[in-house]
């Protein structure tokens, strides 16, 4: 077909310097036309996008990626949406580079939109993004009047919902994670009512701060707060350390209590079982069980004592004697 055209084109040229007259022009304007049908004809769909095409405003069929046709000179209108890339709406920031006109504020600074208060009439000023992806190219062309700009008006009255629920504490430390989740359903409930075409797939909270005539003195409160973290911390630390000792000395001082209770037991329970069994024993031979308790008795004493005096009943007297054991030469043979 290309090298048809530029044969025409070239035998257009032909005429014309040969003076045709008017019909060489009649033969470049229709040159022109079929140059022009054909380079209307032909568009490329990127492989992350697909085409909506449009016949005379008319929604037609969606087209897939690669090289396609459609009827020229505007007849047929394919607007391409790219329906596999994840996008991005930023609040109250801008990032350098993003080709969406939605993607950054359309505030002159964007601090109308970050400027919230919160549940205790307290005033902070919040930056987040949103991601998004189109999910339904059909309802997102055709159902609502610029989405994009919708999706912003949404994601900026979800989020002063959520946040005004919310104390200035919870909001700059504690209930960052529980906005996004919270933020995030609401906005998917209301994309999904409005059958804006759209899938939020993220709420993301970026910086967070208190207005500027009072930031200075909001980072001092900050700052307080952390040395009573820290003083809690180390508290807690000195507890977890001295307190398992003290239960841990606790504890051994009542196992020995148990087990000097247990000795004591045993012991008084072994005497009274051996004096019951010599009591049987006195009862049925007295003398006997007198005589060997009296023998076992010196048997236990007498090796003790190194200085030994045996008496007679028939004296009179004690007889001195030399102490051997004591003198130098008393253990010499």
């Amino acid at each position: 077909m290309m090298s048809s055209t530029d044969d025409l084109i070239r035998e257009g040229r032909k005429r014309l310097a040969q003076g045709g007259g008017p019909s060489g022009v009649v033969v470049l304007g229709v040159l022109a036309l079929v140059g022009l049908c054909a380079w209307t004809s032909f568009y490329t769909v990127p492989s992350d996008s697909v085409a909506v095409v449009q016949r005379f405003g008319r929604y037609i069929k969606e087209v897939p990626p690669g090289l396609q046709f459609k009827l020229p000179l505007g007849i047929d209108v394919a607007t391409i949406l790219p329906v596999k890339r994840q996008l991005k709406q930023e609040f109250g920031f801008t990032t350098p580079g993003g080709r969406d006109p939605y993607q950054s504020s359309r505030h002159r600074n964007g601090k109308q939109e970050t400027q919230m208060v919160t549940g205790d009439l307290n005033a902070a000023l919040v930056e987040w993004v949103v991601q998004y992806r189109i999910s339904d190219p059909v309802k997102y062309l055709f159902e609502v009047r610029e989405p994009a700009e919708t999706l912003r008006y949404v994601s900026e009255s979800v989020m002063r919902e959520v946040v005004g629920d919310r104390t200035v504490d919870e909001v700059i430390t504690i209930g960052r994670q529980e906005i996004e989740s919270e933020a995030l359903i609401k906005m998917q409930a209301l994309a999904t009512k409005y059958a804006m075409g759209v899938s939020i797939d993220q709420v993301q909270l970026k910086n967070i701060n208190p207005p500027e005539p009072v930031q200075e003195s909001f980072n001092e409160v900050n700052q307080a707060q952390q040395e009573k973290e820290k003083l809690i911390n180390e508290a807690r630390r000195d507890y977890n350390k001295v307190i398992p000792l003290a239960e841990g000395e606790k504890d051994q001082r009542i196992r020995e209590a148990d087990g000097y209770r247990l000795k004591r037991i045993n012991e008084a329970e072994g005497d009274v079982a051996r004096f019951n069994s010599l009591l049987a024993e006195y009862r049925r031979a007295p003398e006997v069980t007198r005589r060997r308790i009296y023998i076992e008795t010196l048997q236990r004493v007498m090796p003790g004592d190194r200085a030994k005096i045996i008496l007679d009943s028939g004296m009179d007297g004690i007889l001195p004697f030399l102490n051997l054991l004591d003198s130098p030469q008393g253990d010499k043979p």
